[in-house]
């Protein structure tokens, strides 16, 4: 599996999965098979509070932190029509002010170190979501409930407004992207009834979300978000008697709300096969298949869930296998089973590869299909795809909170079948599934009533339609739709408590220290250094091989060269093939990938510990005997183009690949596409001498170091990676010297726009270099980032998101790097917002560096926020392996995480307040801009920031490009 190099640098600027359904059982119980002897357990305790309020506790007390998971049952699937968007206009509602908190809800979490904080809202559910320090759970607790139970009396009209005016610019963030928002509209509105729950998308239409009253959203909130339609959910440093005690104080005095009827399956599975067609601002055709299945829960949700591992899940997969390598229709083929409480949807998906007639992609499809339908998965393809489910819950599992940990796999158990554990039995019934019940199921299934939707580029001179899918077009009303069932009668009734709420949020006074393994040495025959951190809480083993690389390294040879090498890796070595890799893999339920940052290579190992030697020996058989096969390199090479195209097409990354080059100028390491992908000229022109001299230089035993974290220790992994690694020679050669060479500033403010016709939203890039990850004053520069517009309630976000609404969000952020790295300001704003946005996003900068620099109680709270974040953000293997690379590649001492915590408190004001006035210079920014020009060019040129320019996606300069007289367009209206 290659890492995508575009991820290492947006991961940190950019749904949750529905959840296995369960039968009843009593609380902590779990089934057991012969069959699943090596299942993962995840003990918990259940109890139901007076009022109805459900709660679910599971101790984990590796690091002093608990996450905090509340779940309401209800989600866009209860919207009548004309109402679409409500549920998830509420989720933003509740970070708002609530009855006993005047002020932003993520204020008094920044404060303590909350992380992994967020709320979503699907078809069946609404969740919120935090992990905090142990010492500050009575904090999260006394947040939860007062929102729970006092919203409404905080509620005013114009944060219904505000809020309003953010998800709709989420909405156009998310149809801005290819093959984005507007296709999942699609899917749902032609597959599902008008009457069906599922029928629109959970964001909703514009119109509809126009049209909403704060009574609307007042009765919303009476209806569904009492006590007894949640479940609460605590997992870590805490036991049951803890927890019943506090829930009860917290909650225990909020009514339980009217009875929710709830909502039965309706999968309304379809007879004819239908064809639905697209087109959209996109580099390639991309094909979808859908078909209605079972809900979550039920045996056919789990067989489907294997046949599409099988069929569709990774290189060894049949469709990958017949698409991709054998006839070669297509860059990418992916299938999967999205399971929901009411319904699931079993979806096929190709990157169709350029001039290829989509006819006979369907042949193909049609062919395997066929053969599936008949013969059902081989014996090892369904063992390979139940390893690779167990190995995705022993993951999921070691991390308390989040998106996807223990808290949301309890939570959503409990939400849709009422028994926290029943994903266990689920997860029991895979791994005990025959492949005839595989195939029946497929037969049952997918034989019949598919909707295929064809996305294709649009035409010259065509435009992409904006008007919302659900209301133009799609199935209308159908007989059938099971009505909803009243739950049972209950005397639910409160507990009076004895928190005073008049008082405010409580205190945080004390904190607990973070838990960090101790990093032990060792070095194998070969010289190669190994650097271990111990972490037994789970049978995991992580491992990273860094090589001193990364894109710098392309300096003087073809761009993309580092990146596509290290994507080569596990495309064969000498004894396998990449199918047969990709099996191996799947054997072992490991992970194994490769790939490049802006200062590194490497090659990583996530192995089950019980499976760690014979995925060591594929790990070093992959990192030591590349093959560079001529038919791979064709392969990945087209996907690869494909993939560059991609880039092409999408806001962000457009303005990604721009502005580094204008940042650090021809010549410098660089100077080159953020997302370490090349250029279409330069990846058609690599060779294999071009790779094998990259191997040559850079992937070598001499050049590397071994990071090791997880379940074993220095007695036995030591011998172990000996075996496979000890007699790894280096080559003669010497390794080449990187040269980052120091930048100086343009001495004046350059602006650049990219046109992108149809765009609904315009991108705002920003930047100018800054001094490197390892300079001295460091912390002081990302404590100032953290202010300025790192955080959410940062200066930037608050202004553009919170204040005026005109972007989804609007932040700062600094890539690390060993030489000057880029400080970038970052706001995707609707159309009409473009030039006012430049404007606030200068009016800020200026500020802070002028008139309104930055205050003691903004550094304190980001120093606060980055001390007592530590024990939570240090819960995973991947974690430590993370620092343990920071400290590797930034030079740092064997106890920098450990240390942190006095060096940060040791900061300064002067000296955070110094960094910004180091790093901000406003007359000197690089601008990059990506949207409508013929909407947006005129107001930019107005505002006069400095030279404009307009260069294709290429970075090039247009040169026919005539540019439009300043007040030619009035934007703002």
């Amino acid at each position: 599996m290659t890492r995508k190099p575009l991820a290492l640098l947006v991961a940190g600027l950019l749904a949750l999965t529905g959840g296995m359904p369960l039968a009843l059982a009593s609380a902590g119980a779990t089934a057991h098979a012969p069959a699943t002897q090596q299942i993962p357990d995840l003990a918990y305790s259940r109890f139901t509070l007076p009022n109805g309020l459900t709660v679910v506790v599971s101790e984990d007390h590796k690091a002093p932190v608990v996450a905090v998971a509340m779940w309401y049952h209800v989600g866009s699937a209860r919207e009548p029509i004309g109402k679409s968007g409500y549920a998830h206009v509420f989720e933003h509602l509740m970070f708002e002010r609530s009855g006993h908190h005047d002020g932003n809800y993520f204020q008094p979490f920044e404060k303590v170190g909350a992380t992994g904080m967020n709320g979503t809202t699907a078809n069946d559910r609404t969740n919120y979501f935090e992990t905090v320090p142990t010492t500050a759970l009575d904090m999260a607790l006394w947040m939860e409930s007062d929102r729970m139970g006092y919203l409404l009396d905080g509620l005013r009209q114009d944060e219904v407004n505000q809020q309003r005016g953010v998800v709709q610019n989420e909405k156009r963030q998310d149809e801005n992207q290819p093959y984005g928002l507007r296709v999942q509209e699609n899917i749902e509105a032609n597959t599902y009834p008008l009457n069906h729950p599922y029928h629109h998308d959970t964001i909703g239409s514009m119109k509809d979300l126009n049209a909403a009253s704060i009574d609307d959203f007042k009765t919303w909130f009476r209806t569904y978000y009492g006590a007894a339609n949640a479940t609460l959910v605590m997992v870590g440093d805490i036991t049951p008697a803890e927890a019943r005690a506090k829930a009860l104080k917290y909650f225990g005095e909020i009514p339980a709300g009217p009875p929710v009827a709830r909502q039965q399956p309706w999968v309304f599975p379809r007879e004819a096969s239908t064809e639905g067609s697209m087109s959209m601002d996109v580099p390639q055709v991309h094909v979808y298949r859908e078909w209605n299945t079972p809900q979550n829960g039920t045996p056919a949700d789990g067989y489907l869930s294997l046949a599409a591992t099988v069929l569709g899940n990774g290189k060894a997969s049949r469709l990958y296998q017949r698409l991709v390598y054998q006839d070669k229709l297509a860059d990418d083929v992916s299938v999967s089973q999205n399971s929901g409480e009411l319904a699931s949807q079993f979806e096929l998906e190709v990157d169709v590869k350029k001039g290829v007639d989509t006819a006979k992609v369907d042949a193909a499809v049609a062919d395997v299909w066929k053969d599936f339908l008949e013969n059902g998965p081989t014996a090892d393809e369904l063992e390979r795809a139940k390893t690779s489910f167990r190995g995705y819950y022993v993951r999921r599992i070691e991390k308390v909170g989040g998106f996807g940990g223990k808290a949301t796999l309890l939570a959503a158990s409990q939400v849709y079948e009422g028994d926290p554990g029943a994903w266990r039995r689920d997860l029991a019934q895979m791994m005990a599934a025959t492949p005839a019940q595989v195939r029946d199921a497929a037969r049952k299934w997918l034989s019949r009533g598919d909707y295929t939707l064809t996305v294709s580029p649009l035409a010259k001179g065509e435009k992409a339609s904006t008007a919302d899918v659900a209301t133009t077009g799609g199935l209308g009303d159908a007989p059938g739709a099971p009505k909803p069932v009243m739950p049972p009668k209950q005397a639910w009734h409160t507990v009076k408590s004895t928190v005073d709420r008049s008082t405010g949020v409580p205190d945080v006074t004390a904190f607990p220290d973070l838990k960090f393994p101790v990093l032990q040495h060792a070095t194998l025959d070969n010289g190669i250094k190994v650097v271990l951190a111990e972490r037994h809480a789970v049978p995991l083993v992580q491992m990273q091989m860094l090589f001193d690389a990364g894109y710098a390294a392309d300096q003087g040879r073809k761009l993309g060269t580092s990146s596509f090498t290290m994507a080569m890796l596990d495309e064969g070595t000498q004894d396998l093939d990449s199918i047969q890799i990709a099996k191996q893999r799947e054997r072992l339920g490991s992970y194994i990938m490769s790939g490049c940052g802006l200062d590194y290579c490497d090659a990583s190992l996530n192995s089950l510990e019980d499976k760690l030697v014979p995925s060591l020996k594929l790990f070093a058989d992959i990192v030591r005997h590349p093959a560079f096969r001529e038919g791979d390199i064709w392969r990945l090479r087209g996907q690869w183009l494909a993939g560059i195209a991609q880039e092409k097409s999408q806001p962000i990354s457009m303005a990604l690949r721009t502005l580094p080059p204008l940042l650090y100028g021809k010549g410098h390491a660089y100077a080159i596409p953020f997302t370490g992908t090349g250029t279409e000229a330069s990846i058609k022109s690599l060779t294999v001498s071009d790779m094998r001299d990259f191997v040559g230089d850079f992937i070598r035993p001499d050049n590397a170091t071994l990071l090791v974290a997880g379940d074993t220790t220095l007695a036995k992994i030591v011998p172990q990676l000996n075996a496979v690694f000890g007699d790894w020679k280096a080559p003669a050669g010497k390794i080449p010297h990187k040269n980052i060479a120091k930048v100086a500033y343009p001495g004046k403010a350059r602006v650049y726009l990219v046109d992108r016709p149809g765009s609904l939203q315009s991108v705002i890039l920003a930047g100018e270099v800054a001094p490197s990850t390892e300079a001295e004053n460091n912390l002081e520069i990302g404590t100032m980032n953290g202010a300025f517009g790192g955080t959410f309630t940062s200066r930037l976000n608050m202004n553009l998101r919170e204040d005026k609404h005109w972007a989804y969000g609007a932040f700062s952020f600094l890539q690390n790097a060993q030489g000057q790295r880029p400080f970038m300001l970052y706001a995707p704003v609707q159309t009409d917002k473009t030039a006012p946005s430049i404007e606030e996003t200068l009016k800020e900068v200026d500020g802070v560096i002028g008139p309104k620099p930055l205050t003691a109680a903004e550094i304190q709270k980001i120093k606060h926020n980055d001390i007592r974040a530590m024990p939570g953000e240090y819960q995973t293997i991947g974690a430590v392996l993370g620092a343990m690379q920071n400290i590797t590649l930034y030079k740092r001492p064997d106890d920098y995480v450990q240390t942190l915590k006095s060096r940060i408190e040791g900061q300064s004001d002067k000296a955070v307040q110094a960094a910004a006035e180091e790093v901000i210079r406003p007359q000197q920014l690089t601008w990059v801009i990506v949207g409508d020009l013929s909407k947006i060019e005129a107001p930019i040129r107005a505002l006069k920031l400095g030279a404009v320019q307009v260069l294709d996606a290429d970075g090039k300069p247009v040169v026919a490009h005539q540019a439009m007289p300043a007040g030619a367009v009035n934007a703002s209206k």
